[in-house]
C-alpha cells in the first residue's frame, strides 16, 4: 500500500500592522527565527518535503523561503513549490481538494498555510491510530510556526476525513 506523509505548517509570526493589507503582511523578526527553526526541525526529523503547496500571502511565502533555506543547508534536496492564491482563503474542503490533486510520486507534501484551516484539516483527517492528545490540541487551533504530521495510506486522490493518522504536532518554543 502506498504511504504518504502530509505536513501542515502554519506560517510563522507576522507583523500586525494597519499599514498594509492582510495578504501583504510580512514576517516579524521572531517569525523569521521560527521559520528557520522549522526548516532545521523538518530536516532533523526526516520530514523534508518533496513537494510544497504554499499560500500566496507574503508571510507564507517568506516562511517557506526560510524553511527551504534551512532544509537545503541541512542537506535536503530542494522541493518544488506551488504558490497558490487558492490557499490564502482556503477552507477545509478547498485544502483537501488541493491535496487530492498532488501527483502520486510525491511522498511528503508540505502545506504552508493559515489558521484556522491548517488545524481544521489536521483534525478532520485524524482517524484511527491518531495520537489522541495531538488530535485534541489541533482541534483548538495551533500557534504560528506549528506543524502537524499526518500519515496517509493510499493515494492522495482518496484523502478523506478520518482517513489519516495524526502522529505529531511540533510547536515552536
Amino acid at each position: 500500500m502506498t504511504s504518504h506523509r502530509l505536513v501542515l505548517l502554519r506560517h510563522a509570526k507576522a507583523e500586525h500592522t494597519d499599514a498594509v493589507v492582510d495578504h501583504a503582511r510580512p514576517l516579524a523578526i521572531p517569525g523569521r527565527r521560527q521559520a528557520t527553526a522549522v526548516g532545521g526541525a523538518l530536516a532533523a526529523s526526516g520530514h523534508a518535503p518533496d513537494h510544497v503547496l504554499c499560500s500566496s500571502a507574503l508571510r507564507t511565502r517568506q516562511t517557506w523561503d526560510l524553511v527551504r533555506l534551512a532544509l537545503t543547508a541541512a542537506g535536503a534536496p530542494e522541493a518544488p513549490a506551488d504558490v497558490s492564491d487558492d490557499l490564502y482563503d482556503a477552507g477545509t474542503g478547498d485544502l483537501l481538494d488541493l491535496v487530492r490533486s498532488v501527483p502520486e510520486d510525491v511522498r511528503t507534501l508540505l502545506v504552508v498555510g493559515h489558521e484556522p484551516t491548517v488545524s481544521h484539516v489536521a483534525a478532520a483527517l485524524a482517524g484511527p491510530g491518531s495520537d489522541e492528545a495531538v488530535t485534541a490540541r489541533v482541534r483548538v487551533g495551533v500557534p504560528t510556526a506549528a506543524w502537524s504530521v499526518l500519515e496517509i495510506d493510499g493515494p492522495w486522490q482518496q484523502t478523506a476525513p478520518g482517513g489519516a493518522r495524526l502522529t505529531g504536532l511540533h510547536v515552536p518554543d
